[in-house]
């Protein structure tokens, strides 16, 4: 159904001309993405983790994911970013792309499942002149592209989730990106979209001169258990959905351990066929396209299940050593 949203490049894009005519301007020292993490966003991993930002508390759980989320954090403080992008797919928007282009935004996310494990104060801020750029970029793609601009409009869990547990102080700016399709109701997402919107992901980063970091906040296999245990962090009660659901997650993360990145454009969709997977939000597809699927492979920081569901925490460094700095 996204399909229908898509323009060609060019036309009904409303175009951000400079004195030389062009779309865009003339593009700066140019900027570079210079790591993409998959980092799946499961309420569980910030309620386990107790910040003074989320109300409700525990007892901790699921440490194998927060450990490797404590390993992405030593890595990005090293590389240094400029910027924190990040694609969620539970800002869900039915018509186009949107960017969050509010400066501070400020409230209370709540996770509408799970209202007792995430009620979570956030207060960040966006990198306004990249999240415009990548609008106007968006839109000269031949993208459907909003800018949102209204304060008040809440930021879902999916995109405070990822940020918070990649960066728990906040000391990034971020812009964020909608998912503009329902991996709850379609079959497959429209994944070719995906990778024109990496791409000018890409561009928008480069024209502005950002170091950036990219987040897919996406977990892999989605089949979860529909009764909560009286302890939410159960460990004894934490365990795969299904066999058939563990595996496909298997048989995706050696492709990522294995294999240049490009080995993911066919193993993406196929792990979409054999799971009731959240990668069909398109987060991964954006991330490597983001990438210019680089040819390297997935470095696998940790796996784990949370009610059953699978999620994995991976990184991707398309110029390591060359960008250390």
């Amino acid at each position: 159904m996204s399909r229908v949203f898509r323009l060609e490049p060019g036309r009904g894009a409303r175009r951000a001309e400079t004195g030389d005519g062009s779309a865009l301007g003339a593009p700066r020292a140019q900027g570079v993405v210079v790591a993409g993490y998959l980092a799946p966003h499961p309420p569980h991993l910030i309620y386990a983790d107790n910040p003074p930002q989320n109300e409700p508390s525990s007892t901790g759980g699921w440490e194998v994911l927060r450990w490797a989320y404590e390993d992405v954090r030593r890595r990005v403080r090293a590389l240094a970013p400029d910027v924190l992008v990040v694609h969620a797919p539970h800002w869900i928007t039915m018509v186009g792309h949107h960017v969050n282009c509010v400066p501070r935004p400020r409230g209370l996310s709540v996770e509408p499942i799970f209202p007792h494990l995430f009620r979570y104060h956030y207060d960040f801020r966006t990198d306004v002149e990249l999240a415009e750029a990548m609008v106007r970029q968006f839109e000269a793609s031949g993208l459907v592209t909003r800018a949102m601009r209204e304060p008040e409009v809440r930021v879902d869990y999916a995109t405070i989730g990822a940020l918070h547990m990649v960066n728990p102080r906040w000391d990034i700016p971020v812009v964020s990106i909608s998912a503009n399709n329902n991996p709850y109701f379609y079959a497959e997402a429209e994944l070719g979209q995906m990778e024109v919107l990496g791409r000018a992901t890409r561009e928008a980063i480069e024209r502005t001169g950002r170091r950036a970091v990219l987040l897919a906040s996406n977990s892999l296999s989605h089949l979860h258990f529909d009764r909560e245990n009286e302890l939410p962090e159960d460990m004894a009660r934490e365990y795969p959905y299904s066999n058939d659901q563990y595996r496909a997650d298997m048989r995706l993360l050696e492709t990522v351990r294995r294999k240049p990145s490009s080995a993911l454009r066919t193993a993406i969709p196929e792990h979409i066929a054999a799971s009731e997977a959240e990668t069909k939000s398109g987060s991964l597809t954006w991330l490597l396209a983001a990438l210019d699927w680089p040819d390297v492979t997935g470095d696998v920081l940790g796996y784990g299940t949370i009610i059953g569901t699978g999620n994995a925490v991976v990184e991707w460094r398309p110029n390591r050593g060359a960008d250390d700095g």
